[in-house]
C-alpha cells in the first residue's frame, strides 16, 4: 500500500501505485497515474490528466502537469506524459498541453534543477539537464543528452539538437544543432569535452568539428550554400560520417532557422 503522509491530499480519481511515498502537505489532483518507485517529499503539487512512469522523485514546491499558461487554452482536458527516473527538484514547473490533441512529453533519465520551467507542448528527450533558472517555452524540442545552462531562456518552437549545451544566460531564439554549443545569442564551439565524456569515437569528433569549419564559421555566408558546398566539395570521409549526416539532417527541418 502506498505511504502518504495524513496531511497530504490525494484526489480519488487518482492512480498511485503501491510503493509509492507521498510526503507532508503535497497534493495530487484529478486523473494523476503514479507509477512504481516514486517519491513527492514534501509540498509538491501535481495536476492531470498526468502520467508519472517509475522511479520519479519531486522535492518541495514542485509544481508539475498543472494546466497550460497559453492564453489559447479553453478548459479541455489536456495532457502531460512523463517516463522513467526523472528528477524534479524544488519549484521546478512543467505545464500540460494546450489542446486535447498534443501532449507536453519528458522522456527518462532527465534532471530538472530548482525552479527550471518546461511550457506546454514541449517534448524533452531523454537524459536531459534543465540547470537552475533555466526557461523553455511551448512547443519546443530538446532532444537526447542536453544541456541547458542556468537562466537560459529558450524561444517558443526552438529545437536544441542532442548533445548540444546551451551555456548560462544564453538567450536562444532558433535552434541549436546537435553537438554544438550556444553561448550568449550565437554558436561557440563543438561541445568537445561533452562528446568525450559521452564515449564519442575521436574520428566523430573530428568530423563534427570538420563540419563545424564549413558550415557555421563565416557567419555572413549562405547556410544553404555552405550545405550545398560541403556536399558537393567536403572530404567524403567526413561528409558520410553519421553524425556529419545528422547535423545536415536537423539543419534542413528547421523551420526557425538556427543559430551560427
Amino acid at each position: 500500500m502506498a505511504e502518504i503522509h495524513p496531511t497530504a491530499i490525494v484526489d480519488s480519481t487518482a492512480e498511485i501505485a503501491d510503493d509509492v511515498k507521498i510526503g507532508p502537505y503535497c497534493v495530487v489532483g484529478a486523473h494523476v497515474k503514479l507509477g512504481s518507485g516514486c517519491v513527492l517529499h514534501s509540498h509538491v503539487v501535481l495536476g492531470g490528466p498526468s502520467t508519472f512512469g517509475k522511479n520519479n522523485e519531486f522535492f518541495p514546491f514542485a509544481a508539475i502537469g498543472l494546466k497550460t499558461q497559453d492564453l489559447k487554452y479553453k478548459g479541455e482536458p489536456t495532457y502531460l506524459e512523463v517516463g522513467d527516473n526523472n528528477v524534479f527538484r524544488e519549484n521546478c514547473n512543467i505545464n500540460r498541453s494546450t489542446t486535447p490533441e498534443t501532449k507536453t512529453v519528458i522522456g527518462n533519465n532527465n534532471l530538472f534543477l530548482i525552479n527550471s520551467h518546461c511550457g506546454h507542448e514541449c517534448q524533452v528527450g531523454n537524459n536531459v539537464i534543465l540547470s537552475g533558472f533555466a526557461a523553455v517555452a511551448g512547443h519546443c524540442v530538446i532532444n537526447d543528452w542536453a544541456i541547458i545552462a542556468g537562466c537560459a531562456a529558450v524561444h517558443q518552437f526552438v529545437r536544441i539538437g542532442e548533445h548540444a549545451m546551451v551555456g548560462g544566460r544564453a538567450r536562444i531564439v532558433q535552434d541549436v544543432a546537435p553537438y554544438m554549443i550556444a553561448e550568449g545569442s550565437s554558436l561557440r564551439s563543438v561541445n568537445i569535452v561533452g562528446l568525450q565524456r559521452r564515449g564519442f569515437e575521436e574520428g566523430d569528433i573530428r568530423a563534427i568539428k570538420y563540419a563545424y569549419r564549413k558550415l557555421f564559421l563565416d557567419k555572413k555566408s549562405n547556410m544553404q550554400l555552405n550545405i550545398e558546398t560541403l556536399l558537393k566539395e567536403g572530404d567524403e570521409k567526413y561528409v558520410n560520417n553519421p553524425r556529419v549526416q545528422r547535423i545536415l539532417q536537423f539543419l534542413r527541418e528547421s523551420e526557425r532557422g538556427f543559430m551560427h
